[in-house]
């Protein structure tokens, strides 16, 4: 059952005498996160996991502590691991979180609830945020600055072979876990199935090594040892298509989730094994958007900026408007990688809505 916050702990609140103060920092955001219409907004994304989630069930994560921790990782840049640690080892931090003396959630399940706050969301916290700005005096907008940059996606140096690889393993255990069900219902299965995981990395890792030569000897090498991978890999997907008709005829919510799985992963590995026919076996140079780069990340733009350090990058070009007290007044997450002078209309007319008046002085970061 979700709930919403710990109780007070007087045993914790006589401790805290003991150690300093919140820094200024964390005394103003705390100040911010009582706002009601913030609190209200995180609670409300969080109630989707299950249908019964506000009403039944083990008593989950406070969404209080669910949302300071994800500010604290997001305003000390943490992993979900550091932040975990970071929380548990400190007196203050336990304070602003408002665990207390509680078990502090570990990353695992950090990410789980923070998964469920949907982007929309995540929009509508920021421009409350800047409400509260505004009404306390924080900032006018008199003055704007407008800037890029990218945020990476969590995803690997991309490779043909390693998605292919990768879209074996996630296909061959779904079809494992599909027999598995339909074991338990008596239905007939995929006796003669071949797990290929192992063939597909030792392949994907066998090509790595080949093609860092450069000889024609190496490269035609490369190219047969990418056939190999692609026709496992259409083999893997053929099973999952079989495995996936004999589970949509099952009702059980865990079959039904199975058959999602291999309706989203099917698409995608097919992309990575048409991808790779092009690069590879017939030579062309396909389109930045036509390529992926991860079938877990699938929706990953590709980024060249030039930069001499990071030529290309693998993430989404974000587009930030940032005001006078340091608050970031609006953003949009842009499509691929457009043209930058374009994006000075846009954060005007964006400015112009939230604070009624332009900029006194305004100011455009390239780079």
């Amino acid at each position: 059952m979700l709930r919403e916050h710990y109780p007070s702990d007087k045993l914790f609140e006589e401790i805290l005498g003991y150690v300093p103060n919140l820094s200024p920092e964390l005394e103003k955001i705390d100040r911010y996160l009582e706002d009601e219409k913030l609190y209200r907004l995180i609670k409300k994304d969080l109630s989707q996991r299950r249908s019964n989630t506000t009403r039944t069930g083990r008593n989950s994560t406070p969404v209080e502590v669910i949302l300071r921790m994800l500010v604290v990782k997001r305003l000390y840049g943490y992993s979900y691991e550091e932040t975990e640690r970071q929380v548990s080892d400190s007196l203050r931090m336990r304070q602003f979180c408002r665990v207390y003396l509680n078990a502090v959630p570990d990353d695992t399940t950090l990410i789980r609830w923070a998964n469920m706050i949907q982007p929309k969301t995540l929009e509508k916290f920021n421009e409350r945020i800047v409400q509260v700005a505004i009404e306390r005096k924080v900032t006018r907008g008199r003055k704007m600055r407008t800037d890029g940059t990218v945020v990476e996606s969590n995803v690997r140096p991309p490779s043909d072979g390693r998605l292919l690889s990768d879209s074996v393993r996630v296909l061959a255990r779904t079809v494992v876990r599909g027999q598995t069900i339909l074991k338990t219902v008596r239905k007939k299965v995929l006796d003669e199935f071949e797990d290929f995981t192992q063939t597909a990395k030792g392949l994907s890792r066998k090509i790595g090594e080949t093609l860092r030569s450069k000889k024609k000897e190496a490269q035609a090498a490369g190219r047969q040892q990418y056939g190999k991978l692609m026709e496992v890999t259409e083999k893997t997907i053929d099973w999952a298509v079989q495995i996936q008709r004999q589970l949509q005829k099952q009702s059980e919510r865990s079959a039904k989730r199975l058959v999602e799985t291999i309706n989203h992963f099917i698409p995608l590995a097919r992309q990575v094994i048409q991808q790779t026919t092009r690069r590879i076996l017939k030579g062309e140079q396909a389109p930045a958007k036509e390529k992926i780069v991860s079938i877990f990340e699938e929706h990953t733009d590709i980024i060249v900026r030039g930069k001499e350090a990071k030529p290309v990058e693998y993430g989404h070009k974000i587009w930030l408007n940032e005001v006078e007290g340091g608050l970031v007044s609006h953003y949009r997450i842009l499509d691929g990688n457009p043209s930058e002078e374009k994006q000075w209309q846009p954060s005007l007319k964006a400015h112009l809505q939230t604070f009624q008046h332009p900029p006194v002085q305004a100011s455009a970061d390239r780079g």
